[in-house]
């Protein structure tokens, strides 16, 4: 498939890396010339250097040939005129990236609809909904739901104290009977592992699990060392009123939560009082420590960081752990510092690059793919399928499939049933089933439910 990108940010490059591996003709357009060329150096893609609004520029990209096409500039105004230029040469699909309520909120003028995009996605609605289910979360550093919510893909870290630190799986799944989970990866280092019986979960390991959510109280439970059973949320400290933050504290209103939102700029927490019901605004810096404790931060369950600067995130989520809050939780965009800040000891990191992403991938891909999300640290992917009729799947037992090596069928839910799948399970018309896959593994699951 010829697919063409508007932009070499972190978006655009990291679509570029995926797309090309699955095997697209990819062409990335960029205006900084040196970006183009870490891209060509590094990807299996073709680098234009331009202006991706620019109709020359985009012929010049094979903008004829073209399939789909992504604009995922910092601009919203290029975006949405490079695909108003998509539409001209009759690009069959065309996604834009905005961060303007102005082109995705409910009374937009200017909807997707009238400017001929297909997907036009704002990544800051997905950040604060993942936010705000990681502050509902009691230990875990990656959340992402499926099949309408029944099934839960979440990310723990195994500490020396973990009830579970030093069990193989083998003696895990002998605890099915009572938690129904399945691990279904760890990450240990830089590596992950799909893992088998006799892999031994170590400290320091970060494993992934697919759980029912009527699952997870008792699992979250189950995980944590016993120094540290957490109570649940109650008190939320929010840093940053800029709409991430808003969002976050509108939803945790609706939880009943107690909530103090910190922002710097007075005009804007004027605004933020007369959009919030029961949050309580302070007009503070976030690195003001004094005025934090004064407000009661030592009493905080989760402290919550979503200023516009990677590195005041990071250093008030360290200051928030150092005052004893359970739990810390900042907006990272840098790639490069999510690694650190986990490694430093806060709990979760969101990127807006992969929420962005995940929802462009899903959009691109569409096909049998119901759902998708992206894994940060290891370029895996959790995708969602339904079992066809015509599939070849059915009334097989798992074990006699073949299923592609890298990958792991985490769950099959059946209408209102679901099943942690073993080798005698087998499949059945609507089935709707999770797997976790490796990058290399990717495309032979898409084929194997194509």
């Amino acid at each position: 498939m010829k697919i063409l990108i508007i932009g070499a940010g972190q978006v655009g490059y990291f679509l570029c890396d995926r797309l090309s591996r699955e095997g697209h003709a990819v062409t990335l357009i960029d205006q900084a010339e040196e970006a183009i060329e870490r891209a060509q150096d590094r990807l299996n893609v073709l680098g234009v250097c331009g202006n991706g609004a620019s109709a020359e520029i985009l012929e010049q990209a094979g903008i004829k040939e073209t399939e789909i096409f992504i604009a995922v500039t910092n601009m919203d105004e290029v975006n949405i005129l490079a695909c108003l230029l998509a539409r001209e040469y009759q690009v069959k699909t065309r996604v834009a990236r905005t961060k303007s309520i102005e082109y995705t909120g409910s009374k937009a003028i200017l909807s997707k609809e009238k400017l001929g995009i297909d997907l036009l996605i704002n990544p800051e609605d997905a950040v604060a909904e993942e936010l705000f289910k990681l502050a509902c979360t009691s230990r875990a550093f990656d959340v992402a739901e499926f099949v309408e919510g029944q099934i839960h893909f979440q990310g723990f870290r195994i500490t020396p104290e973990s009830p579970i630190c030093n069990l193989t799986l083998a003696e895990l799944g002998e605890l099915r009977g009572i938690y129904r989970f399945v691990v279904v990866a760890i990450n240990r280092g830089r590596k992950t592992i799909i893992p088998r019986g006799e892999d031994c979960l170590q400290a320091g390991d970060r494993i992934y699990i697919f759980a029912h959510q009527d699952e997870l109280p008792a699992i979250n439970y189950m995980l944590q060392s016993k120094q540290k059973k957490s109570k649940s949320t109650h008190r939320a400290f929010v840093l940053g009123g800029n709409r991430i933050g808003m969002q976050i504290a509108q939803n945790m209103e609706q939880q009943n939560l107690s909530i103090k939102l910190i922002e710097k700029n007075e005009e804007r927490c004027y605004k933020l009082a007369e959009e919030l019901n029961k949050t309580v605004v302070i007009n503070a810096e976030g690195l003001d420590l004094q005025t934090l404790l004064d407000e009661g931060l030592e009493d905080a369950d989760v402290f919550v960081a979503v200023t516009d600067n990677d590195q005041t995130n990071i250093l008030t989520c360290l200051l928030a752990r150092q005052h004893s809050v359970r739990r810390t939780l900042a907006l990272v965009s840098q790639p490069e510092l999510i690694t650190l800040a986990t490694e430093l000891g806060i709990d979760a990191c969101v990127s807006p690059r992969m929420a962005a992403a995940s929802a462009i991938l899903k959009f691109v891909r569409r096909g049998e793919i119901i759902s998708l999300t992206a894994v940060e640290d290891s370029n895996s992917e959790v995708l969602e399928f339904e079992i066809r009729q015509d599939s070849g799947l059915l009334a097989i037992p798992l074990r006699e499939l073949h299923f592609p090596r890298g990958a792991i069928i985490g769950a099959i839910v059946r209408g209102n049933s679901y099943e942690i799948p073993t080798g005698e399970s087998q499949l059945a018309e609507g089935d709707r089933v999770v797997i976790f896959t490796l990058p290399d593994a990717l495309q032979k699951v898409e084929r194997f439910f194509s």
